[in-house]
């Protein structure tokens, strides 16, 4: 079992659109932790953490997000398991 962690830029029309409540729900159900958050250039910005098929479900989902979502891109950034989180959250700072 690998256990990875994934940072994510997700650009297009993405906020505004349920994007970051949406992924909390696809998080928490893919057993992913983390976080999602909007940043202040229009995008969403996420730490994803779990094993890593779950991650990449998490993942392939962002690329089309929620109904109202029209995504642009989605950067992705492979980094070291920390195992730091609980739970999958939404940041509002």
């Amino acid at each position: 079992m690998v256990k990875v962690r994934a940072h994510l830029i997700i650009s297009g029309k993405v906020q505004g659109v349920f994007f970051r409540y949406t992924m909390q729900q696809v998080a928490s159900t893919s057993n992913v932790t983390g976080w999602a958050k909007n940043t202040t250039d229009g995008n969403v910005e996420a730490i994803l953490e779990g094993k890593k098929e779950n991650v990449e479900k998490v993942i392939e989902w962002s690329r089309h997000g929620p109904a109202e979502a029209l995504v642009k891109n989605v950067e992705v950034q492979w980094e070291d398991y920390t195992g730091q989180f609980k739970d999958f959250s939404i940041k509002y700072f």
